[in-house]
């Protein structure tokens, strides 16, 4: 994602160890150097890299119904067997791996949600689209609950996510709407170049981007950035990019409070309602220095600095004049932010 992508390597070390040091390596779940089923079935061997504020799993795990009963329960054999592969286990409650490594099947896609960006994507897991994908994770529910309790759960999860979407909607449309009336401080333009090479509004992504009223031209993309941008623009960011994600991986991991009380729905009002407040304060004060002729010129360290320099847009823009990171990638299919795994197409 952008926001790492258009980083220097230091700035997002924690990125990096997961997603180049330890992603898709047998190692990352199985211990080096110890190397024995019976470890790697504990859900705290996901935690290392599951948990954080864009990528909730651990947390919501933990702290709901079904964490809690692995929590008190995990030092018993008598409940947690754990020399039993996940085929024939007969866990009191279920771990990480077997609700989403189900018989020990390890892509991991094959029994989660829908896949929406880590929640940041709107989606109805209801829809026919995805009956088998959805039959197939009320099957591991089935284990444990009634087929009509599965099902009524995943249906609360999408309601919830549908109504996030209400807000993520009307956050961005508030913010949407600053830039096109060209009242937003500083504008794409005003910015040193996005992680592309580019001057593109960076909540303008992918499919929605042909308005030359945010920067860049049509087919060009902007992408989520947290840095170096308006505060706006940062709260829409984190509104979607935490807060949403806290509902869906509250609701889908049973954790109440993280989907409600913890910066989860209520999270989302917050975002909103200073999003609502910053707006008007933004225009008022653009007609001021219109009626009393002030022409507003945004500062230089918005464009430059000793940091800014180390990003990658102004890197592209240095050694390649002209190109974007879309030329210097012909096919840049890793950079495909409506790209789907393989088990979902």
């Amino acid at each position: 994602c952008a926001w790492s992508i258009e980083r220097p390597p230091g700035d997002t070390a924690g990125c990096t160890f997961c997603h180049t040091s330890s992603e898709e390596r047998c190692s990352t779940c199985h211990q080096r150097h110890q190397f024995d089923p019976k470890v790697a079935r504990h859900a705290e061997q996901c935690k290392t890299c599951h948990w954080g504020k864009d990528h909730r799993d651990w947390e919501a795990y933990d702290i709901g119904l079904h964490g809690v009963v692995y929590q008190v329960n995990k030092w018993d054999p008598k409940q947690f067997d754990w020399t039993k592969k996940l085929a024939d286990a007969d866990y009191v409650g279920p771990t990480c791996q077997y609700c989403h490594m189900r018989g020990g099947h390890h892509n991991v896609q094959r029994f989660g949600t829908v896949y929406t960006s880590m929640g940041m994507s709107m989606a109805d897991r209801g829809a026919p689209i995805w009956k088998e994908k959805r039959d197939r994770w009320a099957s591991v529910c089935d284990d444990c609950h009634s087929p009509r309790f599965a099902r009524e759960n995943l249906q609360a999860l999408d309601e919830s996510v549908k109504d996030a979407g209400l807000k993520y909607r009307e956050t961005f449309k508030v913010a949407e709407d600053l830039v096109k009336d060209g009242v937003a401080d500083p504008m794409p333009k005003d910015l040193c170049p996005d992680w592309s090479g580019q001057h593109v509004w960076s909540l303008k992504i992918g499919a929605y981007h042909d308005d030359p009223a945010f920067g860049g031209k049509t087919g060009e993309s902007g992408e989520f950035r947290m840095s170096n941008c308006t505060d706006i623009e940062r709260l829409c960011f984190e509104s979607v990019g935490y807060f949403q994600t806290y509902i869906y991986k509250g609701m889908a991991h049973g954790s109440w409070n993280d989907a409600t009380y913890s910066d989860g729905s209520f999270g989302m009002d917050r975002w909103l309602v200073n999003v609502k407040q910053d707006a008007p304060q933004a225009r008022r004060l653009a007609a001021i220095e219109k009626k009393v002729g002030i022409t507003w010129v945004p500062e230089s360290f918005w464009k430059t600095g000793e940091w800014l320099d180390q990003l990658t847009g102004p890197y592209i823009v240095k050694n390649h004049p002209g190109k974007n990171i879309f030329d210097l990638c012909p096919d840049p299919g890793w950079l495909d932010t409506h790209h789907a795994p393989a088990e979902e197409v």
